[in-house]
């Protein structure tokens, strides 16, 4: 870093994500940038079966900071991270899922904390594109309500985070990615900050299987992740969700009544991923994806 700017590199890992890598690579290349100084944009394409490496090599065509990097196998998303933090040359490194799509200012707005040397790692606000005038989409604005509310206090950084490039690698085998670099930043002794302005879209599910397949799977990865590195997350705390809860201010007889449903659904999918970790033994670190949450445009 020199001069009130800072090196960047950004990771987008991507698993058939033909309907959303062009709009995705246009928002990036779209970015209104003055401390980020943004010289690298890897595509991590893992197993991919689509025309999502096709698209982006279209894209290669027109800014050469664009670069594919294939897997001919689909091993995971930290297999995928891994290979990026292989190659990325930048003092801050962003990883953005595949399936989202960053604001105009948001790696900006991720990048200027790195200017104090004490941050190590930074995360976005991600903003479903769901409706609300139905069961699960008012399901998905809450929890990532709660995850806003929570994180502002005790930060919690997920779908698009930035890091300084001192994260090795992380555990092939963690279904939860962002939780493990949050592990490793906090062992070297940086602080995590969380920027609730630099918002992310992205698509929650929009059935009641796929998301309970989706939280299923997380309550799993962050199961692994205590036992294996030690950590827990902020939102994993009853006490730090159960005051985010109570801070929700828009109350009636169908928001109660829906509230209550996705009280009962998380609580569900987290004595269902405790069983499958201590019982059945399982991590699913490639897990079966929810298919109806891969259209950020929400259409």
């Amino acid at each position: 870093m020199n001069s009130g700017t800072i090196d960047c590199s950004i990771g987008i890992m991507a698993y058939n994500e033909e309907a959303n890598i062009g709009r995705l690579l246009e928002a990036v290349l779209g970015q209104n940038l003055s401390v980020c100084r943004l010289g690298e944009i890897y595509v991590v394409s893992s197993g991919c079966t689509d025309r999502t490496e096709d698209i982006v090599r279209d894209f290669m065509k027109k800014d050469e900071r664009i670069r594919l990097l294939v897997q001919k196998e689909r091993k995971g998303k930290a297999s995928a991270i891994n290979l990026f933090l292989s190659h990325a040359r930048g003092d801050v490194l962003f990883v953005e899922s595949g399936d989202t799509v960053p604001e105009p200012d948001t790696l900006e707005k991720l990048a200027r904390p790195f200017l104090d040397d004490g941050v190590g790692m930074t995360g976005g606000r991600p903003v479903p594109v769901n409706g609300r005038d139905d069961f699960i989409g008012y399901a998905v604005h809450l929890l990532w309500n709660l995850h806003h509310r929570i994180a502002l206090r005790h930060p919690k950084l997920g779908e698009l985070v930035a890091f300084r490039n001192v994260v090795g690698e992380i555990p092939v085998n963690t279904a939860v990615d962002e939780a493990s670099m949050e592990a490793i930043v906090r062992e070297a002794g940086l602080r995590l900050e969380y920027v609730g302005d630099a918002r992310v879209l992205n698509k929650g599910p929009e059935n009641v299987g796929d998301f309970l397949k989706q939280r299923r799977r997380i309550a799993i990865g962050h199961l692994h992740l205590k036992n294996k590195q030690g950590y827990s997350v902020s939102t994993t705390s009853l006490k730090n969700t159960l005051a985010a809860l109570a801070a929700e201010t828009e109350w009636g007889v169908r928001t109660v009544a829906w509230t209550l449903g996705a009280v009962l659904l998380e609580a569900y999918a987290r004595a269902s991923g405790s069983f499958d970790f201590f019982i059945r033994k399982r991590n699913p670190f490639v897990w079966d994806i929810a298919e109806s949450t891969k259209n950020v445009s929400g259409s």
